[in-house]
């Protein structure tokens, strides 16, 4: 089992242009994105958070249960639940303002145990950004790597809701010794400061660095380094595309029973140039579709 530990939210997404136009709710958050692209890519999957009893928790909860993703450890609250305004730019590309106070999801507290059959632990986003339950996740991170299970670290930064950029860099460079595969996008990247060798001397195994629609690179221990070119797609937007990339890595690593340090450094090229195509390919039929709409299996075929 692959657990997904973080946010579930209410994206809500403009349907025309200029400042008021209508917003449509739209399931959303990173890590939810993520767990229900894992679903339906037939990945058994468990998803670790807080969510409201409001009706958007209902239906955050509702979607996950219909991908087939095990919601029985989520945490549940009185308080309402997150929402993210989305804007998208001509190119599909969507940045986001956050309504977070006193939500649900940010009084997540660290479980006592993880499932008996999870193989790997995936976080990211807002999840490590707010306070108190950002320091919940990065318990369980912790947690998780010392059991030996594969954790897998999407930053994903939302630059909006970091009070103190500096201070998170920190933070972040403290994860990594936690983290055996590192995704991010090559904006985040940017913002963090550092490279992807730096980062892999700090502690993680692998680093994917995406590039929209440029493609995908991975950079490995053994210094190494695998590029596949994006797939060619008409964009509605990008919402999720990303989440959908971690959710093909793992899925993909899984499928080669390779969601471990020493797997992932028998990888090869091969290897490597096989998920990556396959991460690409997720990734370009969610842009295909408005909001965060990942692909099923059947769309994909078997990895």
């Amino acid at each position: 089992m692959i657990v997904v530990a973080g946010e579930a939210l209410i994206d809500l997404v403009p349907q025309g242009t200029g400042a008021l136009a209508g917003l449509k709710p739209a399931l959303g958050g990173g890590p939810y994105n993520t767990a229900l692209a894992l679903g339906r890519l037939g990945s058994p999957t468990a998803f670790c958070s807080r969510t409201s009893y409001d009706a958007f928790g209902e239906a955050l909860l509702d979607g996950l249960r219909g991908a087939g993703v095990d919601v029985s450890r989520v945490q549940r609250g009185n308080e309402p639940t997150t929402l993210a305004v989305a804007t998208v730019d001509g190119n599909g590309s969507a940045a986001y303002s956050f309504y977070v106070e006193g939500t649900a999801d940010r009084l997540f507290t660290a479980p006592a145990a993880l499932p008996a059959t999870a193989r790997a632990v995936s976080f990211g986003t807002c999840s490590l950004v707010l306070e108190p339950g950002a320091s919940a996740y990065e318990e369980l991170m912790r947690s998780a790597a010392a059991q030996g299970l594969f954790t897998a670290l999407d930053p994903n930064i939302r630059a909006g809701l970091i009070t103190d950029a500096d201070a998170y860099r920190e933070r972040f460079k403290g994860w990594l010794p936690s983290v055996t595969l590192l995704k991010l996008s090559a904006e985040d990247a940017e913002w963090l400061g550092g490279t992807p060798r730096e980062w892999l001397a700090a502690g993680p195994s692998a680093v994917v660095i995406t590039r929209g629609g440029d493609g995908l690179t991975v950079f490995t221990r053994d210094g190494a380094e695998h590029s596949v070119p994006g797939e060619k797609v008409e964009v509605v937007d990008t919402i999720g595309a990303g989440d959908t990339v971690n959710a093909a890595l793992l899925h993909g690593l899984s499928a080669q029973d390779a969601l471990s340090p020493e797997a992932l450094a028998g990888l090869g090229a091969d290897g490597w140039t096989r998920l990556l195509r396959f991460a690409a390919r997720a990734a370009a039929i969610t842009c295909s579709r408005a909001g965060a709409e990942p692909p099923f299996a059947a769309e994909l075929g078997e990895f």
